[in-house]
């Protein structure tokens, strides 16, 4: 009988992991297609992300009820409860990245009809390769609890944050130089700091792999390096 109990409750945590790998792949899918709607103006990808959020939604919801009806029926201690309060913190910044993806692909739709600068939208597709990477590399972590992975992936939080900045400063002079370039530098600018902030939920996956494999959590600083709220500018009247 004890076998059996034991048996069904790391079927119940293999099924939560499960869970939130499946919900991975569907958010890592959103901010790729909803980068990939950005640069080609594909309205139709653009509306396809903002209606697939919905079962990413559903997923976390699930997650999250699975995981407090384990709790509740079985009590777990130590490494147990770490999985699940693990999963748990994954599956929200899931969630969160498939909220940012589909705020992008909104942008999509508003931007219908503007004049697309393919050297600005390059700077954001450039910066969404290197967090999809991350975030690929994360989800892998998690799979395979690779706690060495996922600190590379905390350790390099701010390459994102430079590139942001940069790509902040020079939407700014696009928007000095012509003040026509304002309605599509804020677009982009609002696009550029959805895929920022997915990086830091990327960071937030990695900082939980640690606490899920070691059970400490991360008490260093993260080595982040974006100034863009330090920019003051001036716009023309």
């Amino acid at each position: 009988m004890t076998e059996h109990i034991v048996s069904s409750f790391d079927t119940d945590l293999k099924e939560l992991g499960r869970r939130v790998v499946e919900m991975g792949g569907q958010s890592e899918r959103l901010v790729a297609d909803s980068v990939q709607a950005l640069v080609k103006r594909d309205t139709e990808l653009a509306q396809k992300v903002i209606v697939l959020d919905g079962p990413v939604d559903l997923l976390q919801r699930e997650i999250e009820e699975k995981a407090v009806l384990i709790i509740a029926r079985r009590q777990p201690l130590a490494g147990d409860l770490r999985e699940i309060v693990a999963a748990m913190r994954i599956a929200n910044d899931l969630e969160r990245i498939g909220d940012l993806a589909k705020n992008t692909a909104k942008r999509v739709l508003a931007l219908t009809g503007e004049f697309h600068p393919q050297k600005l939208v390059r700077g954001v597709e450039h910066m969404s390769t290197i967090v999809l990477e991350q975030l690929k590399v994360v989800l892998d972590a998690y799979a395979t609890r690779d706690e060495a992975r996922a600190l590379e992936v905390w350790q390099r939080d701010g390459e994102v944050d430079v590139l942001y900045t940069s790509l902040f400063r020079e939407l700014l002079t696009y928007m000095m130089e012509d003040p026509r370039n304002i309605s599509l530098c804020t677009h982009l600018l609002f696009c550029a700091k959805n895929i920022e902030r997915i990086g830091d939920h990327a960071t937030n996956v990695a900082e939980t792999i640690h606490y899920l494999v070691t059970g400490q959590l991360l008490t260093e600083e993260r080595p982040k390096q974006d100034t863009s709220s330090l920019t003051s500018v001036a716009f023309p009247a």
